[in-house]
């Protein structure tokens, strides 16, 4: 194992999240915190690791990140088993997250959607689902891009170039999507608590 090229790999993936991706990451905060602040939710997804990634953002918006909040309105589409297994038997595993999107997202909602290649199906469904609802699409990918990147609505592409690898890729997406949660928490620290969802 090249331990030399592995730190390369992360440190240059690290430098492109931070620099390159700023304005990007700024501004997907920005999406966030208007849905919040609107009563609105921010709906999560993702296949493997940006499953995790997808259920770890929720958690640090619902619970704590680095402030004490109110609770603010964060979804994992990935964790519901009855309904993702539901889906995938009697439609398509491309619908696991679609699906969930039309039923729970309104317009102004934000979907972060999470796909290392761009190339997964049921990711890019669901960002279909929720351009067609009038959501924002937040879209964490790498490599290519895929079709997911020109899924992502303006502005709101967070595409690590860098490097190729996975595994550097998912690194930098767990820096930008705690940069998310802190950026949203500052924001709203001050504010009052986000009205109840009609």
């Amino acid at each position: 194992m090249d331990w030399t090229a592995i730190a390369t790999a992360h440190a240059d993936a690290i430098r492109e999240a931070t620099t390159r991706l700023r304005p990007a990451a700024e501004a997907a905060a920005t999406a966030m915190v208007a849905a919040l602040r609107a009563g609105g939710r921010i709906l999560a997804c993702g296949n493997g690791g940006s499953a995790a990634d997808a259920q770890h953002f929720a958690a640090e918006l619902v619970n704590r990140f680095l402030l004490e909040h109110v609770p603010y309105a964060a979804i994992a589409l990935t964790t519901d088993s009855s309904v993702l297994t539901s889906i995938a038997n009697d439609y398509a595993y491309d619908q696991v997250f679609s699906k969930q999107v039309q039923a729970l997202g309104r317009p102004g909602d934000v979907l972060l959607a999470i796909s290392t290649s761009g190339t997964a199906r049921n990711v890019n469904e669901a960002a279909r689902a929720a351009r067609a609802i009038g959501m924002s699409v937040v879209a964490l990918t790498g490599k290519t891009g895929g079709d997911l990147a020109p899924l992502a609505s303006p502005g709101l592409l967070l595409q690590i170039t860098a490097t190729p690898v996975t595994a550097r890729i998912q690194e930098a997406h767990e820096l930008l999507l705690h940069a998310l949660c802190q950026l949203v928490e500052e924001t709203l620290a001050a504010s009052p608590s986000p009205p109840p969802r009609a």
